[in-house]
């Protein structure tokens, strides 16, 4: 400690306290706070909790701590000396709060960064973000497209919006049938207009009931001999349960070339059944009837791996030889060309893939049930 006049400093470590005009009371007491305030300084440093900062702080400032019994002390003083020490004592105060404050933050600090972790290396390779995966409908669209892709079928595609012409005169359906009418077909108003499926005169637009009209697209713009598989969306106004839904799927398929037999359509079918249910499944086809195949049927399946449904015939989809109306709507000769048509709802084929008992689990996007098909 330094010799004491009127305008030196005590320091203790590194803190300076001033001297001033000190009385021979005053000076011990000034003594002990610089001493105080210097050895608060060096314990502070080797503090690292909270509870080891609470019980430091209790040693200084609680009601027993030593600047207390220190500020208990200016009572012994004189009316004059008690401003001077209780200036001394607001400055050693500060000091100790300035130290106190800066303590919280450090060991606050050292929280944070125990709860983070090791510190981030920017050199590191990145984690991988989680890996998505496909709607259980997209699966299986792809499993049937590859199916159909083994007989050399490509895959066709077409507006969403169509013409009244591409989705029901040119596929031989009279003007009177039911499926034309409004409370069967979404029509467009009058004022919509369409770049992909331009009106013929004061012909309506529709949103597709089907994807036949891919067929009819397909027909009008490549020669045959083709083959195609159409999958997209389709709408018709129908009340949503467990197994309808006004916005579905389907995907159709066409094969137009010399001479194609009800053995084809047979053979087409039995392959992409056994392919997609097991070989043991096995179908059926019933007599039926369609605007736009002649003959018709529709095609029922049955397999022992369906669960509940096993060994039971399912009716899957509609199916047919192409009627030769519509071949000659899209300019084909039916005396030269012939061809079968078949048409399968993407909803049902998946919902007897994964044992699904209601359609609306498709379209409600909850993630329970989508990261069962991951």
């Amino acid at each position: 400690m330094r010799p004491q006049d009127d305008w030196g400093l005590i320091v203790f470590g590194c803190f300076r306290l001033p001297i001033v005009s000190a009385t021979a009371q005053i000076l011990p007491m000034q003594q002990s706070l610089a001493q105080l305030v210097a050895q608060a300084h060096q314990e502070a440093q080797v503090i690292k909790t909270r509870a080891e900062m609470e019980a430091f702080k209790a040693r200084i400032v609680g009601p027993n701590g030593s600047l207390t019994a220190l500020m208990k002390n200016m009572a012994t003083l004189s009316k004059e000396e008690r401003p001077v020490m209780g200036k001394l004592i607001n400055e050693a105060k500060k000091s100790i709060e300035d130290l106190l404050s800066a303590l919280l933050l450090k060991i606050e600090d050292a929280e944070i960064s125990a709860t983070l972790g090791a510190p981030l290396d920017p050199t590191l390779p990145a984690i991988d973000s989680p890996a998505g995966q496909h709607h259980p409908l997209s699966q299986t669209r792809e499993r049937i497209l590859a199916t159909f892709r083994k007989l050399g079928f490509t895959v066709a595609e077409g507006p969403e919006i169509e013409t009244e012409w591409h989705c029901f005169d040119a596929l031989n359906t009279p003007a009177d049938h039911p499926a034309r009418d409004m409370q069967d077909t979404l029509y467009l108003p009058q004022s919509f207009q369409s770049a992909d499926a331009p009106r013929r005169g004061q012909e309506a637009l529709v949103l597709r009931t089907h994807t036949s009209s891919v067929q009819v697209r397909t027909l009008l713009n490549r020669k045959p001999p083709l083959r195609i598989v159409a999958p997209g969306r389709c709408f018709r106004r129908d009340a949503v349960d467990a197994t309808h839904s006004a916005n579905f799927h389907q995907v159709e398929g066409l094969w137009i070339d010399h001479h194609v037999t009800l053995a084809d359509l047979r053979g087409v079918l039995d392959f992409f059944v056994k392919e997609t249910f097991g070989p043991e499944a096995e179908i059926r086809l019933r007599p039926s009837f369609f605007p736009f195949t002649e003959p018709s049927f529709e095609m029922d399946l049955r397999s022992p791996n369906l669960g509940r449904l096993s060994n039971r015939w399912l009716e899957i989809m509609g199916c047919g030889l192409v009627d030769p109306a519509v071949l000659k709507n899209c300019g084909l000769n039916p005396e030269e060309y012939s061809g079968l048509a078949f048409g399968l709802g993407l909803e049902r084929i998946a919902m007897l893939l994964h044992g699904i008992d209601d359609i609306r689990h498709f379209y409600q996007n909850d993630l329970r049930f989508l990261r069962q098909f991951a």
